[in-house]
């Protein structure tokens, strides 16, 4: 369809496709045009969003959340698309052409939904300076264009972090400029309407861009890069056996991959009281570790189950620096 456009020299316009009322295709095209972009990212699916801010305010668990989201209408009867991630790596993958010039393909980007996180997590993250979102992220790295959503610890003093409830937030990190950050209601009638009627409008008075600011033919085919390569922070909570050596266990584990270790936090269940069984409980361990390599954490991980000093699958998170 962009092709044609292009040929005949029509007209297509898609601002309504990400972010709704946000003018962020707009302003990548065409009010950043003359600006390198590294990075783009932001909370793209306002359901994911509205069930992670009422976990974290309410205490309440991912299903609660949903059930409530799916009855005010936030979420669909079928809700896989939203919360498994699918609906923000389509979003993802628009920004990431316009901003670095690549074809759009859903099957670049890397995908995990926000069903495994707990309401543990986000006490962990409050009580560590941090907030979990559902973000898509398109960075431009050495080995190319890095396209991944997932669930993402942000310092709780970013601009994105504020973004509560089912609004969306775009922020756009470009040479030579500080961060921009674009916030507004992503979804709903009259906010989609609003984006139409401006598309419409630039139409009427003959305004004609490249649909993807740069002629079809300049971009670039794109592969999913393997998240194994991803370098960077990373929230680990892990269910510790109570039993001698098992922290020692986990720390030759990590030190094995050359991972170091940020903080770690130990809670200890009731206070730290023996349980009226008299059976060992499992202690909940958080670790936030320094930048490292996501190869290093699987395979560290992998082989402290293997030792079975831990009970349960870890649950990782990583961490997105301002």
């Amino acid at each position: 369809m962009a092709k044609a456009a292009e040929k005949h020299g029509g007209a297509l316009n898609f601002e309504a496709a990400v972010g709704a009322a946000i003018p962020v295709i707009k302003t990548l095209r065409e009010g950043l045009a003359g600006t390198g972009i590294d990075r783009v990212y932001g909370i793209l699916n306002g359901t994911c969003n509205y069930i992670l801010t009422r976990m974290e305010q309410e205490g309440l668990s991912f299903a609660e959340c949903l059930k409530d989201a799916q009855r005010l209408g936030y979420a669909e009867a079928n809700p896989s698309f939203d919360v498994d991630g699918h609906d923000t790596a389509q979003k993802l993958a628009i920004l990431a052409s316009l901003a670095f010039g690549t074809k759009v393909a859903q099957s670049a980007v890397y995908v995990e939904g926000i069903s495994s996180i707990a309401t543990e997590d986000l006490r962990a993250a409050a009580d560590l300076g941090y907030r979990v979102k559902l973000l898509g992220v398109a960075v431009r790295t050495a080995k190319g264009i890095e396209q991944r959503v997932h669930p993402t610890m942000v310092p709780r003093s970013s601009s994105i972090a504020q973004v509560m409830g089912v609004t969306n937030a775009v922020t756009i990190d470009g040479d030579g400029i500080p961060p921009i950050t674009l916030v507004g209601p992503g979804a709903g009638g009259a906010a989609t309407a609003s984006a139409v009627v401006a598309d419409i409008a630039d139409v009427a008075r003959g305004i004609r861009a490249n649909p993807f600011g740069r002629p079809i033919s300049q971009l670039h085919d794109t592969k999913k890069a393997p998240m194994e390569r991803h370098e960077g922070g990373y929230y680990i909570r892990l269910l510790a056996r109570d039993f001698p050596g098992t922290a020692a266990a986990i720390a030759t584990r990590l030190a094995e991959q050359k991972i170091s270790i940020e903080s770690i936090v130990q809670r200890h269940p009731n206070g730290g009281a023996a349980p009226a069984t008299g059976k060992a409980v499992p202690v909940p361990v958080i670790l936030i570790t320094y930048a490292t390599h996501e190869d290093a954490v699987r395979r560290a991980l992998a082989a402290v189950q293997r030792d079975k000093v831990i009970s349960g699958r870890p649950q990782v998170i990583r961490i997105e620096k301002n």
